[in-house]
């Protein structure tokens, strides 16, 4: 009787490249987190701790997705520096928050 090979050097291959495209979006949260960290030089504080939640909510579906093994976890750090421009950008622009 012939079994399924799961243990082939190609699936091994595999599931690699997830596992480290997970590895490396997760480092690139680090630098990103840092931005959060010290928005508190521009941003009041009431925004300041939303800023920091809305952080933590995309840390959180980065190891989510870090768990499925997942290629969509190298988009979290992008979005995550997207939305803390656009935001920072929108309370200048809009609330006056200056720096």
């Amino acid at each position: 009787m012939l079994r399924p090979m799961r243990d082939s050097p190609t699936e091994e291959r595999r599931s690699a490249g997830p596992a480290a495209a997970a590895v490396v979006a997760l480092l690139a949260m680090i630098p990103v987190g840092f931005f959060y960290a010290a928005s508190g030089l521009l941003v009041p504080g009431p925004w300041l701790f939303l800023l920091w939640l809305l952080f933590l909510l995309l840390a959180t579906a980065g190891i989510r997705l870090f768990g499925r093994r997942s290629y969509a976890v190298l988009a979290v750090p992008v979005v995550a520096i997207g939305l803390w421009f656009g935001i920072l950008s929108a309370g200048e622009a809009w609330w006056g928050w200056t720096g």
